[in-house]
């Protein structure tokens, strides 16, 4: 299996790039110095030129409050970026994965969030991502779209790593206790991703870590697991956290159609957590053979 991925030095892409040529494929690893998303006739040389059989799109932009000031160019990667990279694929013949966010909901819901649900997001980013989504379910390409929230790992800036600095500091936070949704490691997602693909799953996933909890929690759970004191985090509320971008309040992710998909039961968010803080590497699902 031939595959591209745009945003291949990010937080997931350079966990899944090495950990898919492991598994076999043939990985083209392109970032921002290869082609910029953002323009149409590059996206296009690029993928018309390797022919992949499958497109992993995760160039995005990523900065939740920094959209808040930049709209116009975060929608030119997110959405106008996606359709492009959509385009080329249908174009090439190639199979479109696209990494979505949790943050396309209003955290209006009370329990689990499904696939079907409608995307409500509420800042430009989130705003962003959800017309991404459309692009690419209306590009005319093979598309799978996959929503995941809270990635942590070994590859670039995250909570998990933020908090473990400050504890290693003795530096007290104070973090929001008001936001609710499950930090999920960039190998779980890199695996499941995979196992989608092979598996020839196309629509709307979701995939994350299993179980529930605060940015507050998570903070005082790392905290534990290196060994800190926990009391070195107070809760705060968001409507205090002085953070330009709204947030949804629950984004917890409904995996149960993808359990069944692939055939796991999705690990508890503290198992990652701990693993990622003691090792740098966390437990593998098993679609894979070795470590994600």
């Amino acid at each position: 299996m031939r595959v591209g991925v745009t945003g291949a030095d990010g937080l997931l892409g350079t966990t899944l790039v090495p950990l898919w040529r492991r598994a076999g494929a043939e990985v083209l690893a392109w970032t921002l110095d290869d082609f910029d998303v953002r323009d149409a006739a590059a996206a296009r040389r690029a993928v018309l030129g390797a022919r992949p059989d499958v497109v992993v799109h995760l160039a995005a932009w990523t900065d939740v409050d920094g959209a808040e000031a930049a709209a116009a160019t975060a929608f030119a990667v997110n959405r106008d970026g996606t359709a492009h990279v959509a385009d080329a694929c249908r174009e090439a013949g190639a199979r479109l994965v696209f990494l979505s966010t949790d943050y396309v909901f209003d955290g209006s819901a009370r329990e689990p969030i499904p696939p079907s649900a409608p995307p409500a997001p509420l800042g430009a980013y989130a705003r962003g991502k959800a017309a991404g989504e459309a692009a690419a379910e209306a590009s005319g390409a093979r598309w799978t779209v996959v929503r995941t929230g809270w990635l942590f790992g070994p590859g670039g800036r995250n909570f998990v790593d933020t908090v473990r600095a400050a504890a290693a500091a003795g530096r007290r936070l104070r973090v929001v206790d008001d936001q609710v949704g499950a930090p999920t490691s960039a190998g779980l997602v890199a695996e499941g991703l995979w196992g989608l693909v092979t598996g020839g799953r196309t629509g709307r996933w979701h995939l994350a870590a299993a179980g529930a909890a605060s940015w507050f929690e998570v903070a005082r759970e790392v905290c534990r697991a290196v060994g800190a004191d926990p009391d070195l985090v107070a809760p705060c509320r968001t409507a205090d956290a002085g953070r330009a971008a709204r947030r949804p309040a629950y984004s917890v992710l409904d995996c149960r159609a993808t359990e069944t998909a692939l055939g796991v039961v999705m690990p508890r968010w503290e198992e990652h957590v701990a693993a990622h803080l003691r090792t740098g590497r966390v437990p593998p699902l098993g679609l894979i053979d070795g470590d994600a």
